[in-house]
C-alpha cells in the first residue's frame, strides 16, 4: 500500500501543479472584482448580463446539435465502412485515424476556401452567372459553425464505432439475413445494440469537445455568434475584464464537468 502511494504521489503533484493550481487561481480571481476585496459581484454582473445568457444558450444548442449530427452521420459512415464491401475501405478507416490528429482550425480553413466569401464556390458562381458576388455566406452564421464542428468531430464518433464493429460477430448478421431480416432490421436489432456503448463514448466526447471549442468559432469569423470560450476571450483579451472572464471560465468548467459526470452515469448503465 505504501509503495502504491509512493508511485502515485509524483503524478498527483504534477497534476496539481499543472492543472489544479491554475484552476484554483481562476476560481479565486472570479471572486475578486476590480474594485478590490472579495465578493460575489463579478458573478452577479456576469450571470445577470444578456451577453452571458446568449453565449450560454448558443454554446449549449450548438454542442447538442453538433453531437446529434455527429452521432447520426458517424454511425452511418462507420456502418458503410465496416459492413459494405467496397475498394479502399481499409484505407478510409486508416484515414479516419489520421483525421483525428488534424487541428480544428485546419478544417475550418478548408471550409473557408470552399464556401467563404472569396472561396471556390462563390468564385465559380460569379464566373457562371456573372454576378458581383456569390450566394454562399453561411459560414459566418451559426450554421457554418455547426457544419465545421460536424465535419471535424464526426471521426471522433466513427473511431470507437469502427472498433466496436470489428469485434462484432458477423455470424449474427449472417443468421439474421438467412432468416429473412431486412437490412434495416439487422441494423436496428443486431448491430445497433452492440454499438450503443461506442455511441455513448463517442457522443460524450464530442459533446464535451464542442462545449469547449474555440478555434472553429474564431476562424469562421462569425462576429454575431458568441460561445462561452469566445466570451472568455473577449472579456480577458479585448476588454481586460479578468474577473468576468474568470467567472465565465468557471461556469464553462462546471458545465463540462457536469456533463462528463452525466456521461459517466449513462455510459455505466449502458455498459460502456
Amino acid at each position: 500500500m505504501t509503495r502504491r502511494l509512493t508511485w502515485a504521489l509524483p503524478p498527483a503533484l504534477l497534476l496539481a501543479a499543472a492543472f489544479l493550481y491554475p484552476l484554483a487561481l481562476v476560481v479565486r480571481q472570479s471572486f475578486r472584482p476590480d474594485t478590490g476585496g472579495t465578493s460575489l459581484q463579478p458573478y452577479t454582473d456576469v450571470l445577470g448580463s444578456v451577453a452571458f445568457r446568449e453565449a450560454l444558450w448558443t454554446t449549449v444548442w450548438l454542442a447538442l446539435a453538433a453531437t446529434a449530427c455527429c452521432l447520426v452521420l458517424g454511425f452511418f459512415l462507420a456502418l458503410v465502412i465496416a459492413f459494405v464491401p467496397f475498394p479502399g475501405a481499409k484505407a478510409v478507416a486508416r484515414f479516419v485515424d489520421v483525421f483525428l490528429s488534424f487541428p480544428s482550425f485546419l478544417i475550418t480553413l478548408a471550409l473557408l476556401f470552399l464556401y467563404g466569401t472569396v472561396g471556390m464556390a462563390n468564385g465559380l458562381w460569379t464566373e457562371v452567372t456573372g454576378a458581383a458576388s456569390g450566394p454562399f455566406r453561411f459560414l459566418t452564421t451559426p450554421w457554418g459553425i455547426l457544419l465545421a464542428e460536424v465535419t471535424y468531430f464526426t471521426p471522433f464518433v466513427m473511431r470507437p464505432l469502427l472498433a466496436a464493429f470489428s469485434q462484432l460477430d458477423t455470424a449474427q448478421v449472417e443468421v439474421a439475413a438467412s432468416l429473412g431480416a431486412r437490412p434495416g432490421q439487422i441494423v436496428g436489432r443486431v448491430i445497433l445494440p452492440e454499438a450503443l456503448p461506442a455511441l455513448a463514448a463517442g457522443g460524450g466526447l464530442v459533446l464535451v469537445l464542442c462545449l469547449n471549442e474555440f478555434g472553429i468559432v474564431l476562424f469562421t469569423g462569425a462576429k454575431g455568434v458568441t460561445t462561452l470560450p469566445m466570451l472568455v476571450y473577449s472579456k480577458a483579451i479585448l476588454e481586460s475584464e479578468y474577473p468576468g472572464a474568470c467567472v465565465v471560465a468557471v461556469v464553462n468548467v462546471l458545465v463540462s464537468v457536469g456533463l462528463y459526470g452525466l456521461y459517466r452515469v449513462v455510459s455505466r448503465r449502458a455498459g460502456a
